[in-house]
């Protein structure tokens, strides 16, 4: 796209940077001092001193009812013991899951419930022993309770440290007033003893202290990080089954897709051409029975007739152009694009850097994307010039349209772009807009390259 970016800028968007994230909040003063006064660090320092507590009920009984039901396999009892315990497990999940959401802000889905093919007992005993999700509540049980132990022991103990010495010249007083002594003993035997009680000491000490303050929080971050890995990877759904929902959605995207693009056809058939090809039909008999009596009318009206033909042959062509253009089908992404910027109403550049051509579907949907958003350009930007750039990245295929309009394009719920965005989504696909107001506006659309 050399007419309307330099090389760099063309790199860097080809290697996937985002041109519209938010700028970082700027701060007075720098991140190791405020990491033990934000209220990020205290939610997760809470968040591990919880775990302890909570870790030691979810560990006893699961192994309880694990023990339980193994001990009762050679009865009958054992396995819908063992299913109970299961399911207790994924209740303490539910709780754990609102935790993790609220001190963490760690946003895990929920898993799918279980449910019986048949809806009794024994359906739903097997199914909760069947279900990976449950035993990995269990698993998470038996896990999390030595590594909150560990979390609660290491986080508490450089908290207390920490603030205890940094705060020790505050409180120091308490040693010859209450105990006897000048301050913190660091050795002692029966001829001599080393008490921290002067000025120096007491800096030395304020200062130790400081730095484990200053260490403290980004100790807390760190073993609130491996408890973000355990919620996410143990307590919530499966990846198979996060990708099971996600396909569902998009099969309803596609399905809802074609279903107005058949209304939208049948709504073009019948209001253009249909309604000039009835009124050509009415026409023609007109002029047939004035072809007698009136031969100069007759000739006039199968004039007009021709005319209402030739506009109802490119109302056809057109709507076959936006199902399917026979030029992408003969010479590919390249031609095809040029055909459509040519019919924009602003002067477009389009370049084309495939050494290959996708799959049909994709070539297709990419055909259509660039359709819509050249149609965005003539109808909206008020721009006296646009670029559509192609290339393929890995296995990627972008499509960038920009144009030096007004700018202010979003894809709020509603808009054109909004429903470009599904059709996207639906084959795996991503919509980013990056337009100021005031333009110019860069709309990157990337598909997966299916060759």
């Amino acid at each position: 796209m050399a007419t309307a970016y330099g090389p760099d800028t063309r790199d860097h968007q080809r290697s996937g940077a985002g041109s519209g994230d938010n700028p970082p909040v700027k701060h007075f003063f720098p991140a190791v001092l405020r990491a033990p006064l934000e209220a990020r660090t205290w939610r997760e320092f809470g968040y591990l001193l919880l775990s302890l507590p909570i870790s030691v009920v979810l560990f006893s009984f699961a192994i309880t009812m694990t023990s339980l039901g193994a001990g009762l396999l050679i009865t009958f009892l054992g396995i819908p013991v063992l299913a109970l315990g299961l399911a207790m497990c994924r209740g303490f999940g539910v709780m754990e899951r609102a935790r993790a959401r609220g001190l963490l802000k760690l946003q895990v889905a929920e898993p799918a419930p279980v449910r019986g093919r048949t809806g009794g007992l024994m359906s739903w005993v097997g199914a909760v022993l069947k279900s990976g999700v449950s035993w990995r509540h269990l698993l998470y049980a038996l896990l999390h309770f030595p590594w909150a132990v560990f979390a609660f022991t290491v986080s508490l103990t450089f908290w207390a440290y920490g603030w205890a010495a940094f705060s020790y010249p505050l409180w120091q007083w308490v040693f010859p007033a209450y105990v006897g002594v000048d301050g913190i003993q660091l050795y002692g035997d029966a001829t001599h003893s080393i008490y921290l009680d002067s000025p120096f000491e007491l800096a030395a000490t304020s200062a130790f202290g400081l730095a484990l303050v200053l260490l403290t929080p980004w100790i807390i971050r760190g073993l609130a990080s491996v408890d973000r890995v355990m919620v996410y990877g143990l307590l919530g759904p499966s990846r198979l089954a996060s990708r099971v929902v996600e396909l569902e959605s998009d099969r309803g995207v596609v399905v809802d897709t074609a279903a107005a693009d058949l209304r939208r056809i049948e709504r073009d058939l019948h209001d253009g051409a249909q309604a000039r090809l009835v009124a050509l039909a009415m026409d023609l008999g007109l002029a047939k029975e004035k072809l007698t009596d009136d031969p100069e009318a007759a000739a006039r009206m199968v004039d007009e007739a021709h005319g209402e033909v030739k506009v109802a042959l490119q109302e056809l062509r057109d709507l076959a152009r936006g199902i399917h253009p026979a030029v992408l089908t003969d010479r590919g992404l390249d031609a095809a694009l040029s055909a459509i910027a040519s019919r924009c109403t602003v002067p477009v550049t389009v370049e084309v850097d495939l050494a290959s051509r996708p799959a049909q579907a994709i070539e297709g949907i990419a055909y259509f994307t660039v359709s819509e958003l050249l149609q965005n350009v003539s109808k909206h930007a008020r721009a006296t010039r646009a670029t559509v750039d192609v290339w393929r990245t890995a296995d990627r295929l972008l499509l960038q349209v920009t144009d030096n309009g007004r700018g202010g394009a979003n894809l709020s719920a509603g808009s054109g772009l909004a429903g470009l965005a599904e059709r996207l989504d639906a084959v795996d696909g991503v919509l980013v807009v990056d337009s100021p107001v005031g333009g110019p506006t860069r709309i990157t659309a990337e598909l997966p390259w299916r060759g």
